[in-house]
């Protein structure tokens, strides 16, 4: 037997009689709201809708697929959570990164407890300990998803307070940013006259662009305009899924845009489109591409991984002796300093790096800002400071 009655003025309690056993009967109990309006102000769609939702309540009991929320395990809930959220709400890039954490960290630690026995104790300790095997932005990003997780837990009505409403968030104490000065620029330089001209290309064009990997790995020969010497950043690849690329328009509106390239970057992506056509004429492996020209993918066209990116970029500075070790996507701060420090206006800098407002260029690399500003005002020591007294001339 099924049932329903009206509890409040938007919610409604559902009632429903299973067999425990041959001669026991359990009785399962459900509380469920109505937040639509419209569904509210109408009494036919309103029954047709309670009559379904106590419809699956009474399949899921018989089914042994119900599970009272307070003897729902932390798991279970996860399990429903990627399900009915991350799957269907949150980008491909995001969902990912929530995976990532929830399955390597977070399913682990709590695995075994109901999720209504997790207090905030519980999770104020998970993160300290965390943050003694890990750096500060992970338990950042970690707390980021418990937040989500247990907010939705409260949202569908499985616990009844938020645990995370106790935990404070953690700090953010982010490193000092890595950049190569000109010099280490030059050594860089010289050490990839060695390498590759994909390779070559690769890193080129993170220096002299300041583009994010996802940009550099969307970037089709359609989008250059050797003529004139602009690139066009209209997609990225952030990853991949299924084992094919996620191809995707830029994150935000501002990075969409075109960058300009110096003289010597068109005469060396000339001889690498010169260079791809040749190897691509010559090769007998099948294309896979499709109607994509990526500049940086392998025989069949598919584009490389955004890891690989990484892992040429950490297995080439290990060839040069000396120069200290950045990420690659340190080379889009390089860039960018370089650009500073040789005098260029924080505007267009802002512009070739995407960045939505100059006030994120200016937040970013404020102190090198301030460290070429204070070299410039130095400079008017020639002018404005003490003067040596003339030697006189001796005379006869």
């Amino acid at each position: 037997m099924a049932s329903y009655q009206q509890r409040g003025k938007k919610s409604w309690f559902l009632v429903v009689e299973a067999s425990e056993g041959a001669t026991k009967r359990g009785r399962k109990t459900k509380t469920i709201r109505v937040e639509d309006d419209a569904l509210l102000k109408s009494p036919k769609k309103l029954k047709e809708y309670l009559d379904t939702e106590l419809l699956k309540f009474k399949i899921g009991v018989e089914s042994g697929e119900y599970i009272t929320p307070e003897k729902m395990l932390f798991e279970s809930f996860l399990d429903i959570w990627e399900k009915r959220f991350v799957s269907k709400h949150l980008a491909e890039t995001t969902a990912y990164n929530y995976r990532y954490h929830t399955k390597k960290r977070i399913r682990p630690h709590f695995k075994g407890k109901q999720i209504d026995k997790i207090k905030t104790l519980h999770i104020v300790e998970f993160l300290d300990d965390l943050l003694d095997v890990t750096g500060t932005a992970t338990v950042m990003y970690v707390y980021r998803v418990l937040c989500s997780i247990f907010s939705k837990a409260v949202e569908w009505n499985t616990i009844k307070n938020d645990p995370m409403d106790g935990v404070d968030k953690p700090k953010d104490n982010p490193k000092e940013m890595e950049v190569y000065d000109e010099n280490e620029v030059e050594k860089l330089l010289i050490a990839l006259e060695h390498e590759n001209i994909r390779f070559r290309i690769l890193v080129s064009l993170a220096l002299t662009t300041g583009m994010r990997r996802a940009e550099i790995l969307g970037l089709e020969w359609k989008h250059i305009d050797l003529e004139n010497g602009i690139i066009d950043i209209k997609q990225t690849i952030p990853m991949f899924k299924n084992g094919e690329p996620v191809i995707k328009g830029p994150k935000r509106k501002s990075s969409i845009r075109k960058i300009v390239i110096p003289s010597s970057m068109i005469a060396e992506l000339r001889i690498y489109q010169a260079h791809m056509l040749k190897k691509r004429s010559d090769s007998e492996t099948p294309w896979e591409g499709g109607k994509y020209y990526f500049l940086f993918a392998r025989d069949n066209g598919i584009p490389l991984y955004p890891k690989t990116i990484g892992d040429l970029w950490r297995d080439f500075h290990k060839k040069i002796d000396g120069l200290k070790y950045i990420r690659f996507h340190d080379l889009r701060h390089t860039s960018a300093t370089l650009l500073i420090n040789r005098g260029i206006h924080a505007k267009i800098i802002s512009s070739r790096l995407g960045h939505s407002k100059i006030t994120t260029t200016m937040n970013v690399y404020g102190h090198v800002i301030e460290s070429a500003d204070r070299a410039a005002a130095d400079a008017f020591n020639d002018i404005f400071g003490p003067k040596k007294p003339k030697q006189q001339k001796k005379t006869r």
